[in-house]
């Protein structure tokens, strides 16, 4: 299905520049088409070429192949896709490089299902598909709008090549990596990049941020060091793997170390992913000296670079030094807000965190999005603000048409809960839309566990373990804290049967201290 975009039609296109008309004489001579449409195609300002299809179509002319194909590549850069669309269809018999053509401009604008659709045109002439057509393929398949077609296109494609029906070449074979590891295949990307002769950056950089996404450090390290000509790209992508993990992100930090020894500039991506490193650490020095290296340069002034400044300062408790970024930011959006809003929230100043939120949304005009709700909430939470927490949640839908995911009902049975609405928060679990998961019965457990209502734990802790029974070892201990609280020692050994029964075990205390600017965990009975 094409979709019909509002594209001018010939009669109506802006007519040509005094410096266009000069170009060649008009109108053209039949003979001159091809050099006419070429100029134009070569041009920065291709949709006045599209007079030239207009003056074919009323002199009755009948383009050749040639012509017809550089009508519909001045169409494609033109983005006026329905006349390339159409131009395409007009073709008695469309070569494969006007295939091609079609299928990179539908891929290229994000309508993946219409390129499909060429594709299996493509097959179904007769024709074979080269190593462009493949990789476009595997492009499109690596898009958000692939739908479904994405689990299975790069195995296709990968089997077409194995039969020696197309011979890959290294632009193929980094897209069918790319697209394994998009679509979560990442030992079938592994595979590929293992027979490839030379392996280039981009497809080790793809394999190692596939790698990360998984939780498999070795292996992203593995990758990483048979890379032999490194780019930024490459090293930005271990420092951002090793910051999404606690217990690696002080390895984000010697990478990060390691390319400014080597000389590497850094980027805004680089920046970004060390700023994460150090929230995730709270390593508030090292996150003040990144500070004043981007003080130096252009990006301190970045949207990007100040709201992630502004989560690492309030990750690290200083909530003084994220406002002072906050306020000196030349421009805002919704994610700085939103960083600022949860800063307070989570250091303990739920008052300024919903006044911000609510100037966000009055004086501003910046409309909220899940996170920012999220944040607001919790932030009524920590206050006890009931009546506000409700007006809250019930504007997303009605003010914003924002459905409440399940992380803003646990964050509401939380908010009731800890007042000690714990009927109310039953109730309000009770008439969910949807089924309540595990995190929103572990909110009405720790609030239960709080006040003391043994029933009510019995129940959430029950209701938690139907849904993960060994996942949740911390449902265990508050169950049987709150049984040893009551005096129910027999329900507390029972419970501790069970656990054994289930292999469910406690999970080993430890605390955090700093250390070198950068925090470490100590374990009970760890020797120091």
């Amino acid at each position: 299905m094409i979709i019909n975009a509002k594209i001018p039609k010939f009669k109506s296109l802006v007519p040509l520049k005094e410096t266009e008309t000069n170009y060649l004489l008009w109108p053209p001579k039949f003979s001159s088409l091809p050099s006419f449409l070429q100029h134009y195609i070569n041009s920065d300002t291709p949709i006045y070429g599209q007079k030239i299809h207009s003056y074919i179509l009323k002199t009755g002319y009948k383009p050749n192949t040639n012509i017809c194909i550089k009508l519909l590549i001045l169409h494609l850069k033109s983005s006026c896709l329905l006349y390339a669309r159409q131009m395409f269809d007009e073709m008695p018999q469309p070569t494969l490089s006007a295939y091609n053509y079609m299928i990179s401009g539908y891929v290229k604008h994000g309508l993946v299902l219409e390129a499909f659709d060429i594709v299996r045109k493509l097959c179904v002439c007769g024709e074979m598909p080269d190593g462009f057509t493949l990789s476009m393929i595997l492009k499109g398949s690596t898009s958000v709008n692939a739908e479904l077609y994405s689990r299975y296109i790069g195995k296709q494609v990968h089997s077409r090549i194995f039969k020696c029906v197309v011979e890959g070449d290294d632009v193929l074979y980094t897209a069918l990596v790319d697209s394994y590891v998009k679509s979560g295949r990442v030992d079938y990307a592994r595979r590929v990049f293992d027979l490839m002769l030379e392996r280039n950056v981009v497809c080790s950089t793809s394999l190692i941020t596939g790698y990360m996404n998984q939780g498999c450090i070795e292996e992203a390290e593995d990758v990483f060091s048979k890379t032999m000509e490194k780019d930024v790209v490459v090293f930005n992508a271990m420092i951002e793997g090793y910051s999404k993990q606690v217990e690696n992100a002080k390895k984000a930090i010697e990478v990060y170390i390691d390319m400014q020894r080597l000389g590497f500039r850094l980027n805004i991506s680089t920046f970004a992913s060390i700023i994460g490193a150090c929230s995730s650490l709270a390593a508030f020095e090292i996150g003040q000296q990144v500070h004043g290296q981007l003080m130096k340069t252009e990006l301190i002034e970045h949207v990007k670079i100040a709201s992630a400044l502004i989560d690492m300062y309030s990750k690290c408790g200083r909530v003084e030094d994220a406002r002072r970024i906050f306020n000196h930011m030349p421009e805002k959006n919704v994610f700085s807000w939103t960083s600022m809003i949860d800063g307070y929230g989570k250091n303990g100043y739920p008052n300024e965190a919903l006044e911000l939120f609510s100037t966000m949304r009055i004086d501003h005009l910046i409309v909220p999005n899940y996170v920012t709700f999220l944040s607001a909430l919790s932030a009524c939470a920590h206050s006890g603000l009931v009546a506000k927490g409700r007006e809250i949640f019930e504007s997303m839908e009605r003010d914003y048409s924002m459905k409440p995911r399940m992380e803003h009902y646990a964050c509401m049975v939380d908010l009731l809960g800890r007042s000690g609405s714990l009927n109310q928060a039953l109730e309000f679990v009770i008439n969910m839309p949807e089924s309540p998961d595990s995190d929103v019965w572990a909110a009405l457990l720790s609030s239960c566990r709080l006040h003391g209502d043994v029933e009510l734990t019995n129940l959430a802790a029950n209701e938690l373990f139907k849904l993960s029974s060994g996942s949740r070892p911390g449902a265990y201990v508050a169950l049987s804290n709150a049984l040893a609280d009551a005096g129910r020692w027999d329900g507390v050994s029972e419970l501790r049967e069970i656990m054994k029964t289930r292999g469910v075990s406690k999970g080993t205390g430890f605390s955090w201290v700093g250390s070198d600017g950068i925090l470490k965990a100590f374990f009970a009975g760890q020797q120091t």
